[in-house]
């Protein structure tokens, strides 16, 4: 089958790799979509510890199951599913005091094992969620990220009346947006200085928009903070936005090697609450019925490409010249043109394997 592998650190070429197999409790999904996000582009800059190489990334995946293993009772062949990628290992102390994402020693598809950017992808069976009929491909392939900021959203106090500040208008900061501009907030502005994208923030759900926050002139601050970039500068300056006895969370993914500078005292001083948000904790589900019930991100996907177009998906990402990109690893594949989609892990997709 065909895979982008990143081989290396600033390396990644698209290739032909064996046919993944499931597992006794996994399963094969013929991948239709995968989102492209910025923990891909801190695997391709080898920037997370927890990679090695080659890998093939891509975390934020959908499509069908083909195949299942001797053990596995559902998800059942030919059901289109999303696939939650982080698996904790259950007997860690995070786990068993809850806290799945903090698990010692998590694999996750597309970060410790191989991901989305590729035809076919073995997954654990008890990961993927069966998606409702009708949902949109777009909206399906979102089903990912928007669990992680549902999780961002269940970290907050979510007190009604609140205002909200969040920076950056990418993907995960509109559907923050989106997401507390249907939980009580008073108001909710977005920050960033790629104007092109504030217009579709506030088609999301934003009530302000400027280049940077000292434009929109709240005198005592927001009770909300979001960082949706793990840029630094935003960091910094959103931590002086927080009015007294507000809330600020770090939801973007920083460079693990950075260091942001703040006050001690202004946090002490105004009783400021810091909060971290890590990746998806119980929000899969939730994140389904909320697409489900008619929540609408399919404007976020500005461009589904082929696997082809990787090194273009990733120079429109950094550009910042689109939303969010989804790549397609069935489009360049003549036999799902010629409506013969069985590919190349037709052995597996027969049923179950042994």
């Amino acid at each position: 089958m065909r895979a982008v592998v990143v081989t290396q650190p600033g390396s990644a070429e698209l290739t032909d790799i064996p046919d993944p197999s499931p597992g006794p409790s996994e399963v094969v999904v013929r991948v239709s979509s995968c989102g492209l996000c910025g923990t891909d582009m801190h695997i391709l800059g080898g920037e997370l510890p927890s990679v090695t190489y080659p890998l093939v990334p891509g975390h934020e995946l959908t499509g069908v199951v083909v195949g299942t293993g001797r053990d596995v009772l559902f998800p059942r062949v030919g059901q289109r599913v999303a696939v939650d990628p982080n698996t904790p290992c259950g007997a860690c102390h995070y786990c068993r005091i809850g806290r799945g994402n903090l698990c010692e020693h998590y694999t996750a598809t597309g970060v410790t094992r191989d991901g989305g950017f590729a035809e076919y992808v073995a997954v654990p069976a008890g990961r993927c969620h069966v998606l409702p009929e009708g949902l949109s491909e777009a909206a399906a392939g979102l089903v990912e990220p928007l669990s992680c900021a549902v999780h961002g959203l269940s970290r907050l106090p979510r007190r009604p009346g609140e205002h909200y500040l969040i920076y950056g208008a990418g993907t995960m900061g509109l559907m923050m947006s989106a997401l507390v501009a249907h939980s009580g907030a008073a108001s909710v502005s977005v920050v960033d200085p790629n104007t092109r994208r504030l217009e579709l923030a506030r088609r999301m759900g934003a009530d302000a928009t400027a280049a940077n926050a000292g434009e929109l002139g709240r005198e005592h601050g927001f009770e909300v903070v979001i960082d949706a970039t793990g840029v630094i500068a935003a960091i910094e300056d959103g931590l002086g936005r927080v009015r007294k006895g507000g809330t600020f969370l770090q939801f973007g993914v920083a460079d693990p090697a950075r260091r942001a500078s703040f006050s001690p005292f202004l946090v002490y001083n105004r009783e400021i609450d810091i909060i971290g948000s890590m990746a998806v904790h119980n929000g899969f589900q939730p994140a389904v019925e909320i697409l489900a019930g008619g929540l609408d991100l399919d404007p976020l996907v500005s461009d589904v490409l082929p696997l082809e177009e990787f090194d273009e998906a990733v120079r429109r990402f950094r550009s910042g010249s689109g939303q969010k990109i989804h790549l397609a690893p069935q489009a360049g594949d003549p036999r799902v043109a010629a409506g013969t989609a069985a590919g190349s892990a037709a052995g597996t997709a027969a049923g179950t394997a042994s």
